[in-house]
């Protein structure tokens, strides 16, 4: 690992800007793939499913078939499916407390204003298969979309050699009523999702995570089709001083590496944690601070997806966080826990938009429509407030609009 000081701002500045990065040569393929797809549909699909996956598909073998979801249960270990039972118990826990329903006030003068909470009709799924199968984020965006009310869900993951999808993401998806699974990924998938193609319908919002073709997809078609976030690769920060224990953190710095172009940093006022994590750890970075208020502040500029706080007393800390997709107390509760099982979901932002991002929730999946219902009383109040506001702005016709319902005939 890297040790710098918190008083090296030329650093901290670069870790700081790190979703500042773009590359044209991504943007301009992409653009191109979505084009593409968007023009000449399944042809396009099995054409980029070839060149990028290797694999000879056929558009009627694009969509995943029941015979092929049936096989998927001989191919995975018998207690698979328990286990996931308790995973599904605890992420319907957490989702639960997020439930959001319809609301209306009426006041005395008639007036009746309101919020009308309408599920998403439809969502796409990206569940990424490349370098390792994401199993867990079939179940950590599947579930809270149904909880909200989502009636269609597709889901897109790219084929192995062989043509097929991993069984574990096909079982899961199964067990969760996914309906419609396409063997696709990539940028191509994102495009599909987004224009429809004659296999894959269209959706209006498409989640989940991906490398940076997918994410720089999902940046384009934004606008066209909801998306939950513009996500890079993973993150973890950790504060931590004197108390902890080196093995864990190290162990949880190390975990990192494991993801593609991920990213880990110790925040620490402790020179003796920081020597020791710097010897340890092959990559990132050890950020030497005054102290944990400084720890803090350093933390809320990187804004992380991950934060943990392996300190004595993590909740004293935790009023000082401002910026971190997912926070994590104490030493029992290394990043991993929060990617399988506790319940919220481990989709979450990174490269720093933790300062305006949040995890995926129940209510990405929810809209709601105002609802506003005035009587000729009420209407009458505010009439003149109105009239003068239209004035102002050269509206003339709109403050008409109200007058003619008072006009004598």
């Amino acid at each position: 690992m890297k040790l710098i000081r918190s008083t090296n701002t030329k650093e901290l500045d670069k870790i700081c800007s790190r979703y500042l990065l773009r590359r044209k040569r991504i943007e301009e393929t992409v653009r191109n793939i979505i084009e593409n797809v968007r023009i000449l549909g399944d042809d396009a699909l099995v054409k980029y499913t070839r060149r990028f996956d290797k694999v000879k598909l056929l558009a009627k073998n694009i969509r995943v078939t029941q015979a092929e979801i049936s096989g998927a249960y001989q191919n995975i270990s018998p207690d698979f499916v328990q286990n996931l039972k308790l995973v599904i118990e605890n992420v319907n826990k957490f989702y639960q407390k997020q439930v959001k329903k319809s609301w209306k006030i009426k006041d005395e003068d008639g007036v009746v204003l309101g919020e009308k909470v309408t599920p998403i009709e439809s969502i796409g799924v990206y569940v990424p298969a490349g370098t390792a199968p994401l199993v867990s984020s079939v179940y950590m965006t599947v579930l809270p979309a149904k909880m909200a009310g989502v009636k269609r869900i597709a889901l897109a993951s790219p084929p192995d050699k062989f043509g097929n999808i991993n069984p574990h993401i096909l079982v899961v998806a199964d067990l969760l009523k996914v309906n419609e699974i396409y063997k696709v990924g990539g940028a191509q998938a994102i495009a599909a999702l987004s224009f429809g193609t004659k296999t894959i319908l269209k959706v209006d919002k498409i989640v989940g995570p991906g490398n940076n073709y997918v994410t720089e997809a999902k940046r384009q078609v934004f606008g066209f089709v909801d998306i939950d976030m513009v996500a890079g690769p993973t993150e973890l920060v950790i504060i931590a001083n004197h108390n902890a224990n080196i093995d864990y953190v190290c162990a949880d710095l190390t975990a990192q590496s494991e993801h593609l172009g991920g990213l880990a940093i110790l925040v620490t006022p402790s020179r003796q944690l920081a020597r020791e994590a710097k010897d340890k750890v092959s990559s990132g970075y050890v950020v030497l601070a005054k102290n944990l208020n400084e720890a803090a502040d350093i933390a809320n500029r990187i804004a992380p997806e991950h934060l943990q706080l392996m300190i004595k007393n993590p909740k004293n800390l935790l009023p000082k966080i401002k910026n971190a997709g997912a926070i994590f107390l104490g030493d029992f509760t290394p990043t991993a826990v929060g990617d399988y099982v506790a319940g919220p979901s481990h989709v979450l932002p990174t490269t720093g938009t933790a300062r305006f991002f949040s995890g995926l929730s129940l209510t990405d999946f929810l809209k709601s429509s105002h609802i506003i219902s005035y009587s000729r009383r009420a209407l009458e109040k505010i009439k003149t407030p109105l009239g003068k506001l239209a004035a102002i702005e050269g509206l003339t016709k709109h403050a008409e609009s109200v007058k003619i319902r008072f006009e004598e005939k």
